[in-house]
């Protein structure tokens, strides 16, 4: 039997996503539970924009993708049925995957995403509990992003994680976009500068 969005709780249409979000500040929604997120803290913030600065200039030079930062993107069990929204803090499309959904949908622009991003990159907070943070990128994968980078500026260490792959780096160690990025790099050591 396949459920109808109506028999479930905590579900809302995209209106009502956008409509909370606006009027009650940012929020993800998983597993039907709403969880309001906690203001980006300067450190955090500019790992995150060192990151998205990265990408961009990258993607610009070699058009491969685009990334976006702190944005949200929602899953959808119809095109107005939300069934949860995660808010990265950083996120990358390949530039086809992103340009045929701009192409297929005129007024993108006008809601969150309804597109999984195919990379994206998590700051740990000074407040994130780890076993939060790993059941986040349990989530990630569930959602079909192919690559997961978390960031730990306490350990100053990336742990990059995909489908049946883990790998920890360190300073001195080199980040690269894999198949999403082809090409790109970025030292680890840049991110904790």
């Amino acid at each position: 039997m396949v459920d109808h969005p109506l028999e479930k709780t905590n579900l809302m249409t995209l209106d009502e996503y956008v409509d909370l979000y606006e009027s009650e500040g940012p929020f993800e929604l998983i597993n039907g539970e709403r969880i309001p997120l906690n203001p980006t803290v300067s450190g955090h913030g500019e790992k995150s924009r060192i990151i998205h600065d990265e990408f961009a200039y990258y993607n610009r030079q070699h058009g491969t993708g685009i990334s976006y930062f702190e944005q949200s993107y929602v899953l959808t069990y119809s095109s107005n049925w939300v069934k949860g929204a995660r808010e990265p803090d950083v996120m990358v499309y390949r530039m086809e995957r992103i340009k045929k959904y701009k192409a297929d949908d005129p007024k993108w622009g006008d809601k969150p995403f309804l597109i999984v991003p195919d990379l994206v990159v998590e700051v740990i907070s000074h407040n994130d509990r780890y076993v939060d943070v790993d059941a986040k990128v349990e989530l990630y994968l569930e959602d079909g992003v192919e690559i997961i980078w978390v960031v730990d500026p306490k350990q100053k260490t990336v742990t990059v994680r995909g489908q049946g792959s883990y790998q920890k780096l360190k300073i001195g160690e080199t980040l690269t976009g894999g198949n999403v990025i082809p090409g790109f790099e970025l030292a680890v050591e840049n991110i904790f500068e």
